[in-house]
């Protein structure tokens, strides 16, 4: 069974893609955007509804802060390829951070983004998700432990 990369792959007659071959900043360029409909698609599996509603949900994940908060939670669950991805991408010369973002907080979800990056152009989309499943557990267990103050 083709999976979502070999026929973008065959449709679009794109070449292969080496992972190793590009720079920690464009492989956190590529990971933004599937962390995001990751995100999307899990929030939109909750139930249909208001879009407006799905997109602050949405936004509470897609962020440099909950991001970076992403990076912390997997850490420990890392291969040491996977730790090296996801150093360089944290270590990128990204210029400024957002506003009222510290850049401390805007690298460690660079190093995330990554990570994704990496993980997509790799195919390993299992493990992709599981981070990120991992990442919205620890994320949920301290909203549920501040909500309880």
């Amino acid at each position: 069974m083709e999976g979502f990369l070999e026929i973008m792959s065959n449709r679009l007659n794109l070449l292969p893609i080496e992972s190793k071959k590009y720079s920690p900043v464009t492989l956190a360029y590529i990971g933004d955007s599937i962390y995001e409909l990751v995100i999307r698609t899990w929030v939109m599996n909750k139930g249909n509804r208001a879009v407006g509603k799905m997109h602050k949900d949405t936004r509470r994940y897609v962020n440099a802060n909950t991001q970076s908060e992403f990076y912390y939670s997997v850490k420990e669950y890392l291969s040491e390829e996977e730790m090296i991805v996801m150093k360089r991408g944290r270590n990128a010369k990204t210029g400024r951070a957002p506003k009222n973002t510290k850049l401390s907080v805007y690298k460690h979800a660079s190093g995330f983004e990554a990570l994704i990056g990496y993980l997509y152009l790799e195919n390993k989309l299992d493990r992709l998700t599981e981070l990120i499943e991992i990442g919205i557990r620890s994320y949920q267990e301290k909203e549920e432990d501040n909500n309880e103050k």
